[in-house]
């Protein structure tokens, strides 16, 4: 049987300028990094800056965390372009999506809802924070590069660059995964019965 594709995504949005957002406000995507994964490995990446509608002059704030220019925003692609870029990755309509927290795929439902355009996915909806949460019994959510440092990875590229943050996860889905089939499927040996190897493993991670 073919295995799904993967698709792993990260967008960056929208800030207000203060702590408390203004009346009507709600977060945009203005850079998008895709990551189609098949087989394993990394098939295809994309990256592109995405033009917003209803705010379309960005924040000093926004313009600082992300490092983003306006220039940079007011060239980028239309929405609508980008969500047929989005349902061109996943031509067979049932690419895994995954991303690393659930805001990535709200603020997508959202923004698809405001400009009329169906959600682009059909296939499964996996937040790989929740399942590191689960899978080291952690008691809160871990941000992205913490979780890449617990690994002893220092991450992939620049913090909040949709694209390497996308690759940052995509290496962090490998590690999980290898640990979880690891822990299913054990080499022979009484250690297990001795220590929590969940406690260890991304301590020693490589």
């Amino acid at each position: 049987m073919e295995q799904s594709a993967i698709l792993i995504i990260d967008f960056e949005f929208t800030m207000p300028e203060g702590k408390y957002q203004p009346q009507n406000f709600f977060p945009e995507i203005i850079e998008a990094g895709v990551v189609k994964v098949e087989d394993g490995k990394i098939a295809e990446t994309f990256s592109n800056y995405i033009k917003p509608k209803k705010f379309g002059k960005l924040t000093e704030r926004c313009k600082k965390f992300l490092k983003i220019k306006q220039e940079d925003i007011d060239s980028g692609m239309k929405f609508e372009d980008f969500i047929n870029k989005l349902k061109e990755f996943d031509s067979e309509k049932n690419s895994v999506i995954i991303t690393w927290g659930s805001m990535d795929m709200k603020v997508l439902k959202h923004n698809c809802m405001i400009n009329h355009i169906p959600f682009p996915f059909k296939g499964e909806l996996r937040d790989l924070s929740l399942e590191y949460k689960n899978f080291f019994g952690d008691k809160t959510l871990t941000g992205l590069w913490k979780a890449a440092e617990e690994y002893g990875d220092k991450g992939t590229g620049k913090h909040h660059k949709a694209l390497d943050d996308a690759l940052t996860t995509f290496h962090l889905f490998q590690k999980v995964e290898n640990d979880k089939k690891y822990l299913m499927n054990p080499k022979p040996t009484k250690i297990g019965d001795v220590i929590d190897l969940t406690g260890v493993l991304r301590k020693n991670a490589t």
